[in-house]
């Protein structure tokens, strides 16, 4: 993918011949001394002075000197970064559950600019951008010398101006679309009582959980939702994780906690051995231990990952959908009294069992890739006893009308429903599909279970019956001979 992307852009940026070599093998590291250190950042001064003083245009030194700062932490790894005074706020907002923008969450990709995620009712969302495209472009301008939090603040501006990227898909040319900023409102958790497409009144309802982001709110959000649902008396719990790019560590731990009554959720390990914390669920399953399915895809990331290895390492739910994303670090921000930080990785997630989701993320139970269903059997047979000739009518039947032939497909309509939408979510139906079945098998278990002891209850009331009735009898017999003596 990546490549076309570069084959792209070939004609526009100049590509040396050593871009196009194998890269090498990661050489152990040497560390410096002291002293070679300091050497370094003397060359560094010079550097700056040198620029400074002999570009042919006046030089902003604020500007190339946050430029070094961050690219020293782009050389780590995609997810550290300088964040100035601006950026800082910035994060800071989006973090509390508001901010302008375009709604997408990206991650730089070897210099490109890769969608980790839309987030749900968004421009970018609405524009049909998915997770793994590739913005190459931003108002014509293309990408590949700009850092991340440049091309964060390119797509960024006034609620109502408009900006142009340029996405390449897996698969398909590249296409440039017009997006319109607003003020993105994220609120993390929605809710409501579900059933299968088309199904019965009597039908059994389950519990529909979507979380878009691991906001400061998530929590309170998701225990209102898992206490109005358990009101509704839903059979079980389909947890939507799908193209959730993550948030706060804090936030997926409680998440997680909600749905376990017991067992580890999830361990940070940092550089050194001894650098590993643990967090551990508390007791008190707030569904009452009821089937639970949790859809992830490729854009379920980081939070996403440790609530669905949570319950998935803990026997708690069942994981379906397709591989997840694979981001498995841990960042924290340490700000530095001015207004500006640095967002720096420090550690790596492990599910319960002991599984790294760094570049590997999170595997399902069930793989159910998004697929457009398409019904291949009817409703009712065009074999049955109706169908002889001459048969029996059914007086008490009312003739149903004649289905439409099934050759006529209606024209695609774009303003679908809520539960238009649920009909054709093929992930999502299977999902409901799923807690049902589940939900069934767990109510057998639970009647066996207690025929089980009702039967194990009469037996021993039977044999205590038998033993009183024998002792009485020993006694009747003993009073009797005692006469005869």
């Amino acid at each position: 993918m990546l490549k076309k992307i570069l084959l792209l852009i070939a004609v526009m940026v100049p590509i040396v011949a050593d871009a196009a070599k194998k890269p090498k093998k990661e050489e152990p590291i040497v560390h410096l001394t002291d002293e070679q250190i300091y050497e370094q950042l003397k060359k560094f001064a010079l550097v700056f002075e040198a620029a400074r003083d002999n570009f042919v245009e006046e030089v902003d030194e604020k500007k190339i000197l946050e430029a070094a700062m961050n690219g020293m932490l782009g050389a780590l790894d995609p997810h550290s970064s300088y964040l100035s005074a601006d950026d800082f706020k910035e994060f800071s907002d989006k973090s509390q559950g508001e901010f302008g923008g375009l709604g997408i969450q990206i991650t730089s990709d070897r210099g490109a600019v890769r969608v980790i995620s839309p987030i749900d009712d968004t421009p970018a969302q609405r524009a049909g951008i998915k997770a793994g495209d590739y913005i190459t472009h931003i108002n014509g301008e293309q990408v590949f010398d700009l850092t991340l939090n440049q091309a964060v603040k390119k797509m960024k501006g006034r609620p109502g101006t408009k900006v142009k990227l340029t996405i390449v898909s897996d698969g398909a040319e590249p296409k440039t679309i017009t997006l319109k900023r607003a003020i993105i409102k994220v609120k993390s958790v929605k809710f409501e009582e579900k059933k299968l497409a088309d199904a019965d009144e009597d039908a059994p309802s389950i519990g529909y959980v979507r979380i878009s982001d691991f906001g400061a709110t998530t929590a309170k959000e998701l225990r209102d939702a898992l206490e109005s649902l358990e009101k509704k008396k839903v059979v079980g719990y389909v947890l939507d994780v799908r193209n959730n790019p993550g948030g706060y560590l804090t936030a997926a731990i409680d998440v997680a906690d909600a749905f376990l009554d017991g067992g580890e959720i999830v361990s940070t390990r940092g550089r050194k051995k001894t650098d590993i914390e643990r967090s551990f669920a508390k007791a008190g399953d707030m569904t009452g231990g009821k089937p639970v399915v949790v859809l992830i895809n490729h854009g379920s990331a980081s939070a996403s990952e440790i609530v669905a290895g949570a319950l998935q390492d803990n026997g708690r739910g069942l994981v379906m959908g397709s591989q997840s994303f694979g981001k498995g670090s841990v960042q924290q921000q340490k700000p530095f009294g001015d207004g500006t930080a640095i967002h720096i990785t420090i550690a790596r997630y492990y599910t319960p069992s002991g599984h790294s989701i760094q570049n590997e993320g999170i595997t399902p139970d069930v793989e159910v890739l998004q697929s457009k269903l398409e019904v291949l059997e009817r409703k009712e047979s065009l074999y049955t006893e109706a169908s002889f000739k001459n048969s029996l009518k059914n007086d008490a039947t009312k003739k149903k009308k004649k289905s439409e032939d099934a050759d006529d497909v209606e024209e695609e309509n774009k303003n679908l429903t809520d539960a238009e939408k649920d009909a054709i979510d093929y992930q999502l139906q299977r999902g409901i599909d799923m807690v049902i079945a589940m939900s069934k098998l767990q109510s057998k278990v639970n009647e066996k279970s207690a025929d089980n002891q009702s039967t194990e209850k009469s037996d021993i009331e039977k044999k205590s019956s038998e033993k009183n009735a024998g002792k009485q009898s020993g006694k009747k017999q003993s009073k009797k001979n005692k006469k005869q003596k």
